[in-house]
């Protein structure tokens, strides 16, 4: 077995989702999830399938997410395993309709981070061991830190 590790391409002012499915039908069922929640998303989805063909299949409203998306799954190789690109909404916003999607097994990170996976390769083919998600922590918050964040959550319309 061999461990690689894979850069995800983070659209710019945008996120990436990175997720574990096991069916064909994932990249139409994840669309409509992500239309159906937040219809001016713009958005590209792609899954590795891990059967038949062994495509990579794609979705999307937004050409340059899609091809980015497409990128993305390609460079990781693993089967099952679905990328989403996205801009204009977060991840929280769509997050649990995704993880309400039958064949969606787990998620791996939602985030506008860069991000390393961590890839196993063995003689049958990839999977996902894990995610590297920004960095690593370099204090504790203090009493300002907690006032920024408190004033970021309401700037941005996640807190009242």
């Amino acid at each position: 077995m061999e461990l690689l590790t894979v850069r995800l391409e983070i659209p710019e002012e945008g996120n990436v989702i990175l997720g574990q499915t096991h069916f064909i039908k994932t990249v139409e069922d994840l669309y409509e999830a992500i239309v159906n929640s937040v219809p001016q998303m713009k958005f590209g989805i792609a899954f590795n399938e891990a059967s038949g063909k062994c495509l990579t299949r794609s979705e999307g409203n937004d050409a340059a997410l899609r091809e980015m998306a497409v990128r993305n799954a390609t460079a990781l190789a693993a089967g099952h395993i679905f990328v989403i690109a996205l801009r204009d909404g977060f991840p929280v916003n769509i997050l649990t309709r995704i993880q309400a999607v039958p064949e969606v097994c787990s998620i791996f990170c939602a985030t506008a981070n860069p991000v390393e996976v961590v890839v196993a390769q063995t003689e049958q083919g990839r999977g996902i061991l894990g995610v590297i998600d920004g960095f690593s922590p370099k204090g504790v918050e203090g009493e300002a830190d907690v006032q920024w964040r408190h004033d970021f959550l309401r700037k941005i319309g996640y807190k009242r």
